[in-house]
């Protein structure tokens, strides 16, 4: 996968409850050829403390293996670690719970290495509606207000997660790419976390992308393979242009993990939508048959190389400071 240019996973998740324990696997990236992997520090309704303490246990053990790592801050530093063979280490937010009414914390996020953030995660909070809420009542006073603010500081606004009409309204007033950093397409598989055809050209049409989910759930296969993967992507593809798609592909390195919401808290994971049920997900060594899927497809080098990871760099290029 060298001739790929930047392969950038742009969503995974280590467990938030023993951080520094599983740290070490992101090792699996780098040995997959990945130039940049994007980690969630908190999501749901996860407390401001644990996204500072996740953070900082992520922050720590890049800066401990300079020879391996590097903190992705700038588009500088994901290009440096395509030309020294490190990887790249990202972080995201997945929903404004942790904010509560403080808008000034956006800049915090930014400045400890949050580089894009979702608004709402599957059910309603300050800023909108999730894609779980029975009705969505649209983005509120409060989100506009985040979003001015993540503008400002240059973080990139994410759509995953989120109510259909509250994503319409973000996409309908940016002037700034806008991401689904890890949504798959509904007419591939009709499942509310996946997102229908007029969100995947409205984000497209912002010059953003959308981010292929590697979770069996949402790929419409229990136990994924890479050519799952590949279905998705070319869909996208084939609606919006090849550089409107990307990978997210939230591998979980617990797996556990993702069962136990589905029995933790059945409001924010519904039962009756697949959550705890076992379903499977893509790891880190399906990225290169990702991309090998894709050549056989016929999709030329340049296609793939935006897909494994020159597309987000685009629109990070466009909206980091």
């Amino acid at each position: 996968m060298n001739e790929t240019g930047v392969v950038w996973d742009n969503h995974a998740c280590l467990p938030l409850h023993d951080t520094e324990r599983w740290l070490p696997g992101i090792a699996r990236y780098r040995a997959a050829g990945v130039t940049a992997v994007t980690i969630n520090i908190g999501d749901s309704q996860v407390p401001l403390e644990t996204l500072i303490r996740t953070a900082a246990s992520i922050r720590h053990f890049v800066q401990q293996h300079p020879d391996q790592y590097l903190l992705g801050l700038t588009c500088a530093d994901i290009r440096a670690a395509r030309a020294t063979g490190r990887l790249a280490v990202c972080l995201d937010v997945e929903g404004v719970f942790a904010l509560d009414q403080q808008v000034s914390l956006v800049e915090f996020l930014y400045q400890i290495g949050v580089r894009w953030m979702l608004l709402v995660y599957n059910r309603r909070n300050l800023a909108g509606s999730g894609c779980h809420d029975p009705e969505d009542e649209g983005l509120t006073a409060h989100g506009r207000a985040i979003l001015g603010e993540m503008d400002r500081v240059g973080m990139i606004k994410c759509c995953s997660h989120t109510g259909y009409r509250t994503a319409r309204e973000v996409l309908d007033a940016t002037d700034r790419p806008v991401i689904f950093s890890h949504s798959n397409p509904r007419r591939l598989h009709d499942h509310p976390r996946n997102i229908p055809d007029d969100l995947i050209r409205a984000c497209a049409g912002t010059g953003g992308v959308i981010g292929i989910n590697g979770i069996g759930l949402f790929l419409g296969n229990r136990q994924p393979t890479a050519g799952d993967a590949v279905r998705h992507v070319d869909y996208v593809a084939q609606l919006v242009g090849a550089e409107h798609v990307a990978l997210g592909i939230d591998y979980m390195f617990d797996s556990g993990e993702f069962q136990a919401p589905g029995r933790a808290n059945t409001e924010i994971w519904p039962r009756e939508w697949g959550y705890g049920s076992g379903a499977g997900t893509l790891a880190p060594e399906s990225i290169p048959q990702i991309a090998a899927g894709l050549e056989r497809l016929g999709y030329p080098p340049q296609a793939i190389r935006g897909v494994m990871g020159e597309n987000l760099l685009r629109v990070a290029d466009r909206v980091w400071k």
